[in-house]
């Protein structure tokens, strides 16, 4: 079905598929074999201990034109399907209440940013399974109303390294990839082979599944029901080529969730299991054009979070330098 025969920018068309489904023993049996429990030190740095000093010289070695492009979505303070707790914003100071030069103006912001609307960073405090977070920590014992005290994303710092592009609709010749439709390790490999590019050790991936502009030009539509996503078998992949990060245009999960009674199985496989921070709800778009032009589906990434004591993520502006 082509994406322009979509009804109204409704998700899930016929022969969109997010399985096969898994099982919760299957599930569990994966989980236990992708831990990285006790591989690294510091423990709640996870996978970003892979990169190292010479993993940020090949990066910047790597960039050629010296392109830099933003990959946040704007500050969404509009509510909607995809946004059901919009960010604040509204100004404190209009500069009509000082006495001496010179005026000022300030504003206020406030995000529960863990949506769909708000680009962010989820640091290993963020997600548990079977009550326990990375590294085999209770998650009760480590998190509570004062934040965490293991995970935190304080505790990642900030990220550069090699960035590569998984433009899943770009090796398929098709604007998006519909609501509902799996990305799996086979796929990982046809894009790497089109795209004539290769996951490294240390590296970030991002996946391109063109969310964005499908909402741009069909409308929103409630992503939690339904979005393209990485099916669970993509991440043995993954965690053998040794990603530092993860991250798309959605939230990396496809959603239905292929895998009974877990809601965020890349989640829970990604940030529990294997201590890889993940990258949620990326504009994708203009990266896209730039690095189909540059010829190139590799980039220096530059990740800079909020230094947030206790904070289980950030909202965060990541750039891409070609």
């Amino acid at each position: 079905m082509s994406p322009s025969s979509a009804d109204d920018g409704d998700p899930a068309p016929t022969g969109v598929s997010n399985g096969p489904a898994v099982s919760r023993q299957e599930f569990d049996a994966l989980f236990e074999a992708l831990r990285t429990w006790g591989h690294w030190s510091p423990a709640d740095r996870g996978a970003w201990n892979r990169v190292t000093a010479d993993h940020v010289r090949r990066a910047a070695a790597g960039v050629r034109t010296g392109t830099v492009v933003p990959l946040a979505l704007p500050w969404n303070t509009r509510p909607g399907p995809g946004n059901r707790k919009p960010a604040l914003h509204h100004m404190t100071d209009l500069g009509d209440v000082e006495a001496p030069e010179p005026s000022t103006h300030k504003d206020f912001i406030a995000a529960d940013y863990h949506g769909k609307g708000i680009t962010h960073l989820d640091a290993l405090c963020h997600i548990a399974y079977r009550g326990q977070l990375y590294d085999g920590r209770t998650a009760h014992e480590v998190v509570d109303a004062a934040g965490a005290r293991f995970g935190a994303v304080s505790s990642l710092g900030s990220l550069v390294t090699r960035g590569v592009l998984l433009d899943l609709p770009a090796v398929l010749g098709i604007p998006w990839l519909e609501p509902g439709r799996a990305v799996h390790a086979r796929d990982v490999v046809a894009a790497e082979k089109a795209l004539d590019v290769t996951i490294g050790e240390g590296d970030a991936v991002l996946l391109r599944s063109g969310h964005v502009r499908r909402r741009e030009e069909l409308g929103a539509w409630d992503p939690d029901t339904a979005s393209a996503g990485f099916h669970v078998d993509a991440l043995p992949l993954l965690a053998e080529r040794g990603i530092a990060l993860l991250g798309g245009d959605g939230d990396s999960d496809v959603r239905p969730s292929p895998v009974d009674g877990v809601h965020s199985p890349v989640h829970a496989l990604a940030v529990a299991a294997m201590g890889t921070p993940l990258l949620d709800n990326l504009d994708l778009e203009a990266l896209s054009a730039a690095i189909a032009t540059a010829g190139r589906y590799d980039f220096m990434l530059v990740v800079a979070p909020l230094n947030i004591p206790g904070g289980t993520g950030s909202p965060v502006s990541p750039v891409a330098v070609l």
